[in-house]
């Protein structure tokens, strides 16, 4: 299957001069962006790394080989987006896995412990989190999408509607693909003072342990919407950490560093499709 979709002028970069009066400096491309089923012969390594970007620092606690090629092995489920044709590597996807049809598979068993885990320490998840407690574990459609970081928004939508569309085939041609409840796994972030400021004003340093919750910020901006049609939805935590000075790398733009988070986000299979057409209205 390959659809293609020109989203026209698309911004690439650019700086914006001190001059108010003066017009923006941003470089524009033109780009035909194509839809592709998962190309088992052809995707492997960039998927791979996409969902290593995906999971971030946690990206070591899983085989993210034996990940791709469970993706890669249900070709006619989710999509990527391509510029350079089918052979070129994919600049995002989105596909979807059974966690009670692939229980048994390592990677999964991984996945659902780690899930279990994480959700059990945030309160906000409890809901996901008795659900993956279950013995076996209901047919949770887990979710997974990642794109480079420059890729517009607008490729999103196609992706969840070819989604919603290749479900409801397969379920007609009996395949166990007939979810009870879908996990979106995402991620975040929270602003953090930077360690180089705390060390130049020692006294603001105590301003940061008055107990005021981070606000989150969002790396895809269709994960608002889709929080907002969530049974629950939360942070969790990564098991493996930066140190501060990592998030000081990340201030190149900004005066504050980032922490980068997981997300979650359960949707009941009765939301799946008003939240597509909302993600879609939102951001078309």
């Amino acid at each position: 299957m390959v659809k293609r979709k020109d989203l026209g002028d698309v911004p690439m970069g650019g700086t914006q001069p001190e001059d108010d009066d003066s017009d923006e400096d941003i470089d524009m491309v033109n780009v035909d962006f194509e839809w592709f089923d998962p190309q088992p012969a052809v995707d492997f390594h960039g998927l791979k790394n996409l969902l290593r970007q995906l999971f971030d620092n946690d990206a070591q606690i899983f085989d993210m080989s034996a990940l791709a090629d469970l993706i890669l092995s249900q070709p006619t489920l989710g999509s990527t987006v391509k510029v350079d044709g089918n052979e070129s590597d994919p600049y995002a996807f989105l596909s979807v896995l059974n966690l009670q049809e692939h229980k048994d598979k390592p990677v999964i068993q991984d996945l659902i412990k780690y899930l279990k885990t994480k959700t059990a320490a945030n309160p906000s998840l409890s809901a996901a989190n008795e659900l993956l407690s279950q013995n076996p574990v209901p047919p949770i459609g887990l979710i997974l999408t990642e794109r480079l970081i420059n890729m517009p928004s607008e490729t999103v939508p196609p992706m969840y509607n070819m989604l919603q569309e290749e479900i409801a085939w397969a379920i007609e041609d009996k395949e166990p693909y007939s979810f009870s409840h879908y996990l979106i796994f995402s991620k975040n972030y929270e602003e953090i003072e930077s360690k180089l400021d705390q060390e130049e004003s020692r006294p603001q340093k105590k301003k940061k342990k008055d107990g005021v919750k981070s606000e989150r910020f969002f790396f895809h901006p269709e994960d608002e919407i889709l929080e907002r049609h969530a049974l629950c939805s939360g942070s969790i935590e990564y098991t493996h950490k930066f140190d501060e000075g990592h998030s000081d790398s990340k201030r190149a733009f900004q005066e504050l560093g980032i922490r980068t988070n997981g997300s979650l986000m359960l949707i009941e299979a009765a939301k799946f499709e008003p939240m597509v057409k909302a993600v879609t209205e939102y951001l078309s």
